[in-house]
C-alpha cells in the first residue's frame, strides 16, 4: 500500500479518535488530560496501535489505556462508522510518557535561560 495513503489513514484516525475520547464516560479516561502522541497503522490494516500520554504522567497514561482497552469494541465500531474504509483495524493503546518528558526538557531549558 503507498505510503502516502497509510500517513493520510494515520491522521484521519487519529483525528476521529480524538472526537471519540471526547464522548467517552469511562472515569478513567475523562479524569485525567489525555492527549494521542501518534497513530501506526500496519500496511495490510490489521492493527492500529495508538500512543497516548497523559500530563499527570505515565501512571495515569496508564491507567487510561485500561479504560480505552476496555472501550475498544465502542471506539472501534464508532470509527467504522466515521471512517470510509473496508477493514477497521484492531485497536491497540500504549502508554508513553512523552508530554511529560516534554515538559521537563521544556522547564530545564527555562532554567538554564533564566541562570544566564
Amino acid at each position: 500500500m503507498s505510503g502516502h495513503r497509510i500517513e493520510r489513514i494515520n491522521e484521519d484516525i487519529k483525528r476521529e479518535l480524538t472526537a471519540i475520547f471526547r464522548e467517552l464516560k469511562d472515569p478513567r479516561i475523562t479524569d485525567s488530560f489525555i492527549s494521542i502522541v501518534r497513530v501506526e497503522v500496519t500496511n495490510d490494516l490489521s492493527y492500529c496501535t495508538v500512543y497516548v500520554s497523559a500530563m499527570e504522567g505515565k501512571e495515569k497514561a496508564e491507567v487510561a489505556a485500561c479504560g480505552l482497552k476496555s472501550a475498544s469494541g465502542f471506539i472501534k465500531r464508532e470509527l467504522g462508522l466515521r471512517l470510509k474504509l473496508r477493514h477497521i483495524p484492531s485497536l491497540l493503546f500504549v502508554a508513553t510518557d512523552s508530554i511529560e518528558y516534554g515538559a521537563n526538557i521544556s522547564k530545564m531549558l527555562n532554567n538554564l535561560k533564566g541562570g544566564s
